[in-house]
């Protein structure tokens, strides 16, 4: 006979030991566990992706429609009228020319397929000795292999080196634990200027790629460079003829309170990549967009270009991508998630002034983050055996509050952060009965910590 389990006993998943809370339902802004128990959703998912709130109508009927259409065909031999639509909507709200739209199904599928992108275009202007790819420590890109090669977070790197191609960085643009200007009075985005030394020391005939994202999420816990970083990085990535990318997995489609992050630096990249908010946890979706001016040398060569995935352009998540962006602009939800991520932001500079262990708050829109530290004059961190993150993620979460976890924001191995990205639809009273929750989850960490 059989021995009888229990449910869920054959999941495998990442944190291999954790019980982890059942959700039975969503809606808004709020979570709802098996036992009954309410949760403000201000981890946006998995950091940023509720974009629209969760059991939007609009949205689930969409996704039906297209259903009782078809659901999939192969991208390579097809094309589908949802996904024509979103590739022609996404167009109208790019800056500059960025203009050409690929729909994939994930983050780091994006980043792989625009640093593909950008070695294609090195290779059929007859530059092939350019491959390697610049991007920055403690910045992450993604979970596959060959994002880790070029991601620079250190934990999710160092188990699996021996099977990445490993590619150069430079320092991150964090203004509160800056290596070269936190002790003074202004940025001398030296930070920035090590793109350059970094592209000179690899031979510049090398480097095909720079790759960023604007707002830093999940590794540092919603960083953003500093005013003037990324007209730098432009300006660099033009003399020495490097394809520069923004990663906006996280803070694109309005989450920063404008469409783009970037467009807070006012420059224009050469890939973009953006997934979360695209179809705000609906369906898996990403996109990468490109300039024209990177897509012609591959037209004029009649190159295809070598990516794409098995649920590429896929019709069922354009659907949902579509109805997702059609709400957001409806709404007016980046208008709203500048006022409310203004209004959450002064709400936790209060929050740090009111708690020892708060070191530092940032962000933009609703793209924000706290840190954690032992001692705030020294920005003294926690050792990780205090885990003082995931302390403050269970104490928020008993309290009714989900917010994102993270660790390694000091210098890639210790450190602790968490991130708060309620959705674009939260309400100024929503946010008042966050800010009240975490202020009480912060002050039962001290307690937990500090004793």
């Amino acid at each position: 006979m059989m021995e009888k389990k229990m449910r869920g006993s054959s999941v495998f998943f990442p944190a291999v030991r954790e019980q982890l809370p059942v959700i039975v339902r969503a809606e808004g802004i709020y979570l709802y566990q098996a036992d009954g128990q309410r949760l403000i959703d201000a981890a946006g998912g998995v950091g940023a992706v509720t974009s629209i709130g969760h059991g939007v109508e609009e949205v689930i009927q969409a996704i039906a429609k297209q259903a009782r259409k078809v659901a999939f065909i192969p991208f390579f031999q097809y094309m589908s009228e949802p996904a024509l639509e979103l590739c022609d909507l996404v167009a109208t709200l790019t800056p500059g020319t960025l203009k050409k739209v690929m729909l994939l199904s994930g983050g780091s599928e994006a980043t792989e397929n625009a640093v593909r992108l950008a070695r294609q275009y090195h290779l059929e202007r007859g530059n092939p000795s350019k491959f390697k790819v610049i991007s920055r420590w403690q910045g992450f890109h993604g979970m596959t292999l060959g994002a880790t090669g070029f991601g620079g977070h250190t934990g999710r790197r160092r188990k699996f080196m021996p099977m990445v191609h490993d590619h150069p960085h430079i320092p991150p643009a964090s203004r509160y634990r800056c290596q070269f200007c936190q002790k003074e009075l202004e940025c001398n985005l030296t930070c920035a200027r090590m793109l350059e030394q970094t592209i000179k020391w690899e031979g510049p005939e090398n480097v095909a790629a720079f790759i960023a994202e604007p707002v830093v999420g999940a590794a540092m816990g919603a960083v953003p460079a500093p005013e003037g970083y990324f007209q730098v990085v432009r300006e660099i990535c033009d003399i020495y003829d490097v394809v520069f990318i923004a990663d906006e997995v996280m803070s694109g489609f309005g989450r920063t309170g404008e469409m783009f992050a970037i467009n807070h630096w006012g420059v224009v990249p050469d890939i973009l990549v953006a997934a979360k908010g695209v179809s705000g946890g609906y369906a898996p979706l990403a996109v990468l967009i490109a300039k024209e001016e990177i897509i012609t040398p591959l037209e004029r060569s009649n190159a295809n270009f070598v990516a794409g995935h098995t649920y590429s352009m896929n019709p069922l998540a354009a659907a949902a991508g579509l109805a997702v962006l059609r709400y957001l602009l409806d709404h007016d939800l980046v208008s709203n998630a500048k006022a409310m991520g203004d209004y959450l932001l002064a709400g936790l500079s209060k929050l740090r002034e009111m708690h020892a262990i708060v070191g530092d708050v940032r962000g933009k829109g609703l793209l924000t983050g706290i840190e954690l530290v032992k001692e705030k004059g020294s920005k003294e961190p926690f050792p990780p055996e205090a885990k003082a993150a995931m302390t403050l993620t269970v104490e928020a979460r008993e309290r009714g509050l989900a917010i994102y976890p993270g660790t390694g924001s000091a210098d890639g191995l210790v450190g602790d952060h968490a991130l708060i990205t309620p959705p674009m639809t939260i309400r100024r009273e929503q946010v008042d009965e966050l800010l009240g929750i975490l202020d009480e989850a912060l002050a039962a960490t001290e307690r937990a910590l500090l004793r």
